[in-house]
């Protein structure tokens, strides 16, 4: 309650601070909607990242049963003591916050079509006719209605299930409904760096729900926990978190504003002295984010520890209540550099959003970059924690090929490069350039990182759990042995997912979807980067998979897959059609080659990329095959060595025995087969008509 009084006081201050709710002098909506909106994107904001903090926290954070010492079948414990309080007050929290960010994503969704209407709430037909057409027709309008109804779900879903996967699942159903639409409209389409700032703000959005989200819930079951083993664990496991959400929150927050305030004087307007309260606030909770981890915890038995821990936690909540108040106002407050397109745009800042680049050089290549956030947030926290893999691994005494690190670094820094260097910046305007970028997505970049086995890495890093919950390494075995994982690791799947995804891609409007949305284009990095991994994974990839082919069958496909990708290349190459026209024909390039000649180039540039890195599988597949059938003879030499050629003594005796019996069978007089030279003893003489007669009857 002490932190919502907070959120109030810092809203009201940061509003009046900056103007954000004076009256306008044109197209005013009344006092009650500029100060409402506010009150009501603050509620939903909180309730938002309660709702996601609970959830993370039961799937991931908080065991969901008591533990009963001695019943197991380790003889240690089990989970028969019914669902852990803890649990349960997490999942009360989660209703009750779901429940209020339905209902402020509905006030929102209202309040906001009063605002940029310029009209007082009405019940008048005329606002609700133009309401109706604010929700179909506006993007912003759009984005408040599937964050309601994705409100709405998550609230019907806390209620009905409690299984840990299903509450996964409306995790992800949170972040991706929830999130994702307040990313797009966080900032105008106009304005410079508009994927830039979009994926930031979506980064921040995260970040924040996770940190703030976690606090909420920490301050909520702290009576809950239990004894102070549990309290502590739940503590680390989240303070694991806490220091990935305050990196995620501070630099996704400078970049976004960096994107705003152009120069140093720029912070002394309001909009810039909002920046600094938020970016000071921030570092203040991040220095009692590191008194818990280094020195609350550890100590975290004796009572003044676990007194001082909860006063931390409440001044934490209340220093981000009053962030967030300031948060909602700086949304509201004008930047100093407008979030508006220029007059006279160029074509290619009309469809791209960015001015058309310079021509295309050997050394543009390499010097051309348009930093693409959420990538090189994927790449820092993929690098970040497959190094803290193996230095567990080195401190615990085990090993880890180096050469496997090497490989995950360098398929991660060409990651970087195909999202935000020159196959980035010129795959908007240049087909061919688009090409390199897919086909470095589709085949360098995942044969790296195959090689590097990250899973392999990390099933031995991670210690399994034994209170019940579920951590990565639980998370990671459970996906691994899951049927969705049998069947897209399937080599025929991977193969035809790999192959046919591109006609469906470039001959069908989700090209031009990829082309013209945000969300489009990062699935599409995402399709061709996870198509790629799974189909390099089946064919030479030393991670657990569910099911592999035999290497026959790996070469196959390889060749099957390299013969569709000369057929299309070759296709492109002498297609006299020009995919997405409307696009790549009124660019208004002054330099290189038309449109028809550069879709050509690009078919050239599939044909020639798309075989090298194919043919280096089919080495490797044909290299492990030989590999194999070397260990498995290596292993037969050693059977052989350990029982004195058993196998082959009994091969042996088996021929000896067949001559032998082939002996008895032939009649007085008749020719006798010749038996073979390891034989063994001279067969004896040929029995007597009647003892052949028993011989044939026993046989038979």
């Amino acid at each position: 309650m002490a932190a919502a009084a907070v959120v109030a006081v810092a809203l009201v201050a940061a509003l009046t601070y900056s103007g954000a709710a004076a009256t306008r002098a044109l197209s005013d909506p009344g006092a009650l909607t500029r100060w409402a909106l506010p009150l009501a994107k603050s509620i939903h904001n909180l309730s938002a990242a309660a709702v996601i903090g609970a959830l993370v926290f039961a799937v991931g954070i908080l065991p969901p049963r008591l533990r009963r010492p001695g019943r197991g079948r380790t003889g240690a414990q089990d989970d028969g003591g019914g669902e852990h309080p803890a649990f349960t007050r997490t999942l009360t929290l989660a209703a009750g916050a779901a429940i209020a960010w339905t209902v402020s994503a509905v006030a929102v969704l209202v309040l906001s079509f009063s605002d940029i209407a310029g009209q007082p709430l009405s019940a008048d037909p005329s606002f609700t006719s133009a309401l109706v057409g604010y929700m179909t027709d506006i993007s912003t309008g759009r984005a408040w209605l599937a964050v309601t109804i994705s409100a709405a779900i998550v609230a019907t879903l806390v209620f009905g299930v409690r299984s840990v996967g299903e509450l996964a699942g409306t995790l992800a159903l949170a972040v991706v409904g929830g999130l994702v639409p307040l990313a797009l409209i966080g900032h105008s389409a106009g304005g410079d760096d508009h994927y830039g700032a979009v994926n930031s703000i979506g980064l921040h959005l995260i970040g924040v729900c996770l940190w703030v989200g976690g606090i909420i819930v920490l301050a909520v079951i702290s009576g809950t926990l239990g004894s102070k083993d549990i309290t502590a664990v739940v503590l680390r496991r989240f303070s694991a978190l806490a220091v990935f959400s305050f990196f995620l929150v501070f630099l996704s927050g400078l970049v976004n504003a960096s994107i705003r305030i152009t120069s140093l004087s720029q912070l002394a307007t309001p909009y810039g002295s909002l920046v600094v309260f938020k970016a000071l606030a921030t570092l203040l909770l991040g220095l009692i984010g590191f008194m818990h981890r280094q020195w609350i915890i550890p100590q975290l038995g004796s009572k003044p520890a676990a007194r001082v821990l909860w006063q931390l936690v409440t001044v934490e909540l209340l220093i981000m209540g009053a962030v967030s108040g300031v948060a909602v106002a700086l949304a509201r407050t004008a930047p100093p550099k407008p979030e508006t397109a220029p007059v006279d745009a160029s074509p290619a800042r009309i469809l791209t959003g960015y001015e058309l680049p310079p021509e295309l050089t050997d050394g543009r290549w390499f010097t051309e970059w348009r930093f693409d956030w959420l990538w090189v947030a994927i790449v820092l926290t993929a690098a970040t924690t497959y190094l803290l893999g193996m230095i567990k691994l080195y401190r615990r005494g085990d090993s880890w090929p180096v050469l496997r690190g090497v490989s995950w670094l360098v398929g991660l820094a060409a990651l970087s490069y195909v999202t935000s260097g020159a196959p980035a910046v010129y795959g908007m305007v240049l087909f061919s350039a688009h090409m390199v970028g897919h086909m470095a997505l589709t085949m360098v970049v995942p044969l790296f990182l195959v090689l590097g086995a990250p899973v392999t890495l990390a099933l031995k890093a991670l210690s399994p759990r034994p209170d019940g919950s579920r951590g990565a390494r639980e998370w990671i075995l459970w996906l691994v042995h899951s049927k969705y994982a049998a069947f897209i690791t399937h080599p025929l799947v991977a193969a035809a997912n790999f192959a046919g995804s591109i006609i469906i891609f470039y001959y069908t409007p989700i090209f031009g979807f990829a082309l013209r949305e945000h969300v489009g284009h990062e699935l599409m990095n995402v399709h061709f980067l996870i198509t790629g991994y799974l189909f390099v994974l089946s064919m030479i990839g030393q991670d657990p998979v569910p099911r592999r082919a035999p290497y026959p069958l790996r070469l196959i496909l390889l060749f099957a897959t390299m013969a569709f990708h000369a057929f299309f290349g070759v296709a492109l190459t002498s297609s006299t059609s020009l995919i997405q026209a409307s696009w790549f024909g009124n660019m208004g390039r002054a330099w290189g080659p038309d449109a028809m000649a550069d879709q050509q180039i690009g078919g050239a540039v599939m044909w020639g990329i798309g075989e090298i890195p194919t043919l280096c599988v089919a080495i490797g597949v044909a290299y492990m095959w030989s590999r194999s059938d070397a260990r498995e003879t290596k292993r037969n030499d050693r059977a052989a060595d350990r029982n004195n050629d058993a196998d082959l003594a009994a091969y042996n005796d088996m021929f000896a025995r067949l001559a032998r019996q082939d002996a008895r069978l032939v009649p007085p007089g008749g020719p006798r087969p010749a038996a073979p030279a390891d034989s063994g003893p001279e067969p004896a003489p040929a029995p007597t008509t009647d003892e052949t007669s028993r011989i044939q009857g026993e046989t038979r």
